[in-house]
């Protein structure tokens, strides 16, 4: 047997295959051409933003084994007695193989298997495409089949089989390019997921560092970082260029960051040792201070002190509670100091405020003032046994001297009203006031009879309430004139 008379399976040189018995073959009533794919329905969509994988693909029952009946296969076949066989494609003979020492049927069985056999694979692959499986391989099984239908190695419908497979082919490219398109749309959706992280990293790290809640903005720079490792690892790939740009700004925006923080925090150091020295060197002042008997002055000096330990800035806070907790107790030495001293010196005043207190019920009896003379006069000898008394103890200082006040100013204004009255440019004043206004009723006397004469209800008001005004007027004025005399 030539070359081209040998199949797949069997050469003229090898031994003779085992002959299958007729009864293996087992006739179907369908045309090879007939065979469609079964109706499936379309598996989900591969998630967006990763890889399909085969593990995805909807489970599809494999089709049955379908086998062309002999009869329809010699409508494209012969066979020759020497167990030659040739397939029929366009009407030109194509050998396919030879498969000696057995009755014909058998040798065409066996070359129609072959071809039964890519019928199935090619209705494998239609399920396939119907239920939306990955196109990973499929280009790559049509191509194989393809080779193996333009070998010429089998019988059937070939020119049909070709047909089918060039569908199939169409079929892939178009599932092929809406998966592409799906993932376009889950890189478009990855990429700007990814873009966002850089976002808000950028957006950290362009913050003012004295403004930034470092514990806070921190926490998020390694949230960020996490879902961006966890974003490359799982989503899909973008393109080393996408990737490398992203990630400088990523890296970027980390590093600007960490450099604030850094300095931030050294700056802070350092603020907190200059602030302890400052305060430490306020300290040390104020326990020098603490032993004055100075009292008056040191306590003026602890107010500076105290208004720039306000002003300073805070250390550390442990230090700074430190700091504080000795610079309060050196006030404490000082001023409890003043206390011990004031307290032993308003005991010595107590027999004091005893005399002013007697002192200042004498003084209230003068009030009210009814003999200025003699008011001014007990007043007088009053404030000169005061001020032989001494002093009084703090606490009563204020109230004490408050109430001698009150009488001495119930005298002045007494003395001033006396003044007042006694005036003669004042008494000038009221006497002319007098004169004018006892002119002034006259007139108004006369207008109302005239207007009563003359039956004119509106002047006769008119007069009357003027005059009547006029009148009281000269009662108040009167008054005041008596005071005066």
């Amino acid at each position: 047997m030539t070359d081209s008379q040998q199949s797949d399976d069997q050469q003229t040189t090898g031994p003779t295959p085992a002959a299958p018995t007729p009864a293996a073959v087992k006739p179907s009533a369908v045309k090879p051409s007939a065979i469609k794919p079964s109706a499936v329905k379309p598996a989900a969509k591969p998630g967006t933003g990763t890889k399909p994988a085969a593990a995805a693909e909807p489970a599809v029952t494999p089709p049955p084994s379908y086998s062309t009946p002999l009869d329809e296969a010699r409508r494209f076949a012969r066979v020759t007695e020497d167990g030659h066989v040739f397939v029929l494609v366009d009407g030109q003979e194509h050998p396919v193989g030879q498969y000696p020492d057995a009755p014909q049927d058998e040798a065409l069985a066996y070359f129609v298997r072959k071809y039964d056999d890519v019928v199935n694979q090619v209705l494998l692959l239609e399920h396939r495409v119907a239920a939306k499986a990955p196109t990973t391989d499929m280009e790559k099984t049509l191509s194989g089949l393809a080779e193996q239908v333009a070998a010429r190695g089998m019988v059937g419908d070939l020119k049909a089989l070709e047909e089918r497979i060039a569908k199939a082919r169409e079929d892939v490219a178009a599932l092929h390019e809406a998966e592409k398109q799906e993932h376009e749309k889950a890189r478009a959706a990855h990429l700007s997921e990814r873009e966002a992280l850089v976002a808000e990293a950028e957006e950290l790290a362009a913050q003012d560092p004295q403004k930034v809640q470092w514990k806070q903005a921190s926490q998020r720079m390694n949230e960020l970082f996490d879902a961006w490792k966890h974003a490359q690892k799982s989503g899909p790939r973008l393109g080393r260029g996408t990737e490398d740009a992203l990630w400088k700004r990523f890296r970027a925006a980390r590093t600007t960051f960490d450099r604030h923080r850094r300095g931030y925090f050294s700056q802070l150091d350092a603020d907190h040792a200059e602030a302890k020295r400052a305060k430490e060197a306020l300290i040390a002042r104020a326990e020098q201070l603490s032993s004055s008997t100075d009292w008056g002055h040191t306590a003026a000096e602890y107010r500076k002190l105290m208004d720039e330990w306000k002003a300073s800035k805070r250390a550390a806070r442990k230090d700074d509670d430190a700091l504080w907790a000795r610079f309060r107790a050196a006030q404490d030495v000082f001023f409890n100091a003043r206390n011990a001293a004031n307290a032993a010196i308003d005991a010595e005043y107590e027999d004091n405020l005893k005399v002013k207190e007697q002192l200042l019920e004498e003084a209230r009896a003068i009030l009210p003032v009814k003999d200025l003379g003699a008011a001014k006069k007990a007043l007088d000898s009053l404030r000169e046994r005061w001020d032989q008394a001494g002093k009084v103890p703090r606490s009563a200082m204020q109230r004490i001297e408050a109430g001698l006040r009150q009488v001495e100013d119930a005298v002045r204004d007494a003395e001033d009203e006396q003044w007042r009255r006694s005036n003669p440019e004042t008494k000038a004043r009221s006497n002319s006031m007098l004169v004018q206004l006892e002119e002034s009723i006259a007139q108004l006397e006369r207008e109302l009879e005239e207007a009563k004469a003359g039956g004119d209800e509106r002047k006769i008001k008119k007069a009357d309430e003027a005059l009547q005004a006029r009148k009281t007027w000269l009662e108040t004025v009167a008054a005041s004139a008596q005071d005066l005399s």
